[in-house]
């Protein structure tokens, strides 16, 4: 009795502290108007449930403030909405919900910024919730403070035009339909919880979003000075680029979220420089539907002539703390053909890059794409990227520039998280000094051209490789990993002063070099049902250094058994073709029991087939632009534990253009790789894959 007693107690006291503790978190949800609110999602935060806002496209939003740790909730209109899975990005905080129904559930740690989406759907046509945390507002402003031009809550349709000196503030609550212009003006300082959506006139079938003027772009800035944009989210809903800076200087942007969606999926950048900089970008969100980050020196239209009019200098921007996310094109691009301006001392760090585009427009899209011929002039000095995190990437880099320079391009700390790239980086043309200094990619870091894999092409200077801060490479224990069972982690090559964090991928997390895990389950961490779990390492030292390393494991609640195979055999797959597909049929030897994950690389429709197991159909195609021929490559993928031994694959290509990188499966054909206990994510051997001789050899 005296124990029950005790544990009454106990649990009395637990509820009671723990409801002080959930009750002492402030969430700030300001209630949202009817032009713009839809149940199409609903979100609980610890406990305060609210709708959330149609922002553009198929993309929603809900803005809210907190100032610790939170329960959400989200319910989708669809009872069958998550039926393929649920992915919580950026990787690095691990979040990998609960699901019961239509409702998932999972804990933040403070005001984050989060995309949630189904596995896959992160370009146009995507239906995307962007969940986009802030600290308190503090600023203690209200519509009775002096000097302030006060939106409150609800409606406003005008375009707010700055004079100088100005201190705007947009309430919670209150959405402007229209313009922030700051035009030739200085000394304004924009601020508050509110939202501008812009939905403009361009033409949606034709490029008019570049155009330099008032009223065309959601902020437009012309000369400006001391110009300071702090908390407000900006929504962009038609053809037009999002925030616009000419010859501007002395600008900061903190904690603002910027949103464009447009059906035609282009001509939609997030941030664009017609010459100026001193710029400083922290702790902020953009989704785009074209180059998040673009400098270009000027624009004053496409004609030969226009192209070549020399622009301004881009100077001195600073980008940090921040998340990237586009459906098509570039995370950073500099300079474009036939254009004369320079540019230098960009710095970019603590990136999360969650996407980017697939696919090219003349060039294949990258993280980093310094870009211009046909004439083009103008020095490139002194990019540096650090401690960047790259998610559903296609290159890393695309450098290709005839003259007069490209100087001083430093890749710092780079970790492609559970990925590798769809095609080769390249560096070409007058281009030298470029370091690639800890780039962690499929596993390990990057010592020489082909572990990223990047070409290096006309007269452009080898890159230096460096060893980075420390090495985060960590293996697993081997064998079959099913529910239940303890697995070993460790760190390859432990170093003295770093501390050893582990997100497993279903929620769980750990600390130390060694250490020991049980997966719950074998859906995985998207709740595919893949069985594959993407496992972080996040190796800290104090004051600020972070590395980040990744592996997949796959769990299974029973492995599939090898095959005799046929004898004799021939390596290699068996390749044939009909009017209806290309076909890779043989026999893949696997190494070693355990949890192994396939990823085939190709620009074709695809379904890959390991024994009786259902086939796994690959992404839908998309089509490059501006003059790239063919479709996207893109990853298929498929999860399995095998036996050692001989497993029968197959993988079908429907007619397409062919559009391949550098395959291992014979001339024209796809790259097929793996992932598995003791192996890095690399290109299957020539020796792993094999085929029945025909009769008679």
């Amino acid at each position: 009795m005296a124990a029950m007693t005790w544990r009454i107690v106990f649990g009395m006291l637990l509820l009671r502290f723990g409801a002080q503790a959930f009750a002492a978190t402030h969430v700030g949800i300001a209630p949202i108007p009817d032009e713009v609110r839809t149940d199409y999602f609903v979100v609980t935060i610890n406990g305060r449930q609210t709708p959330v806002v149609h922002a553009a496209s198929s993309y929603y939003l809900l803005n809210f403030d907190l100032d610790g740790p939170a329960t959400i909730s989200i319910r989708a209109a669809d009872a069958h909405y998550w039926d393929r899975g649920i992915e919580v990005q950026p990787m690095r905080y691990g979040i990998r919900p609960r699901r019961s129904g239509a409702v998932i559930t999972f804990r933040i740690p403070a005001a984050v910024k989060l995309s949630i989406a189904r596995p896959g759907d992160h370009f146009a046509d995507s239906d995307m919730l962007f969940l986009l945390g802030s600290p308190p507002d503090e600023s203690r402003i209200t519509a009775k403070t002096e000097g302030v031009r006060y939106y409150g809550p609800g409606v406003h349709r005008e375009d707010i035009e700055a004079n100088s000196g100005d201190r705007i503030y947009l309430a919670p609550g209150a959405v402007v339909f229209g313009s922030l212009n700051i035009w030739q003006v200085h000394d304004v300082r924009v601020q508050g919880r509110g939202m501008m959506i812009y939905d403009g006139p361009q033409d949606p079938a034709d490029d008019e979003g570049w155009i330099h003027k008032r009223g065309w772009h959601c902020i437009v800035m012309d000369q400006t000075q001391n110009v300071e944009i702090d908390g407000i989210t900006c929504v962009v809903r038609s053809r037009t680029w999002q925030i616009q800076m000419r010859d501007s200087r002395a600008t900061g942007f903190y904690n603002v979220n910027v949103i464009g969606g447009f059906p035609n999926d282009a001509n939609q950048d997030g941030m664009d420089w017609l010459g100026g900089g001193d710029t400083t970008v922290r702790n902020c969100f953009f989704r785009a539907s074209d180059d998040v980050f673009a400098m270009e020196g000027n624009w004053d239209g496409y004609t030969d002539a226009e192209m070549r009019l020399p622009g301004l200098d881009v100077t001195n921007i600073t980008v940090e703390d921040t998340v990237a996310s586009t459906s098509i094109s570039n995370t950073v691009r500099v300079a474009w053909p036939k254009k004369t301006f320079r540019s230098a001392h960009v710095v970019m760090r603590d990136l999360d890059v969650i996407h980017t585009g697939f696919g090219g427009c003349v060039v294949p899209f990258a993280f980093f794409e310094l870009w211009a011929d046909e004439g083009a002039v103008g020095a490139h000095t002194d990019f540096q990227f650090s401690n960047i995190r790259l998610e559903d990437f296609y290159s890393l880099t695309q450098i290709r520039y005839p003259e007069p320079e490209v100087r001083g391009v430093t890749f710092s700390n780079i970790a492609a998280m559970d990925g590798v790239g769809m095609v080769p980086s390249v560096l070409q043309g007058n281009v030298a000094g470029v370091v690639m200094d800890g780039v962690r990619v499929a596993g390990k870091v990057a010592a020489q051209d082909t572990d990223i894999p990047l070409e290096v092409q006309d007269g452009a200077a080898e890159p230096v490789y460096g060893p980075g801060l420390t090495d985060a490479s960590f293996d697993y224990g081997a064998g079959v990993i099913r529910p239940g069972k303890r697995v070993k982690f460790h760190v390859l090559a432990p170093a003295a002063g770093w501390q050893y964090q582990w997100l497993f991928g279903d929620g769980a997390t750990g600390v130390g070099s060694d250490v020991q895990h049980a997966f719950p389950d074998a859906d995985g961490t998207l709740l595919d049902g893949s069985g594959r779990f993407r496992v972080l390492l996040r190796a800290t030292r104090a004051p600020h250094d972070q590395v980040w390393s990744s592996r997949s494991v796959v769990v299974a609640r029973r492995p599939i058994a090898a095959d005799a195979g046929p004898e004799p055999v021939v390596s290699g797959l068996a390749r044939s073709g009909t009017e209806r597909a290309t076909e890779y049929d043989g026999w893949i030897r696997i190494p070693a029991d355990g949890g192994y994950s396939l990823t085939l690389l190709t620009s074709r429709q695809a379904s890959l087939t390991i024994d009786d197991l259902p086939a796994v159909r690959g992404p839908e195609l998309r089509v490059q632009v501006c003059g790239s021929f063919g479709d996207a490559v893109q990853p298929t993928r498929l999860s399995a534990a095998l036996l050692a031994g001989l497993h029968r694959i197959r993988i079908e290509l429907e007619p397409g253009i062919e559009n391949e990188p550098e395959g291992n499966l014979g001339s024209g054909g796809p790259l097929l790789m793996w992932e598995g206990p003791g192996l890095l994510p690399e290109a299957i051997p020539a020796a792993a894959l094999v085929h029945a001789a025909p009769p008679g050899q």
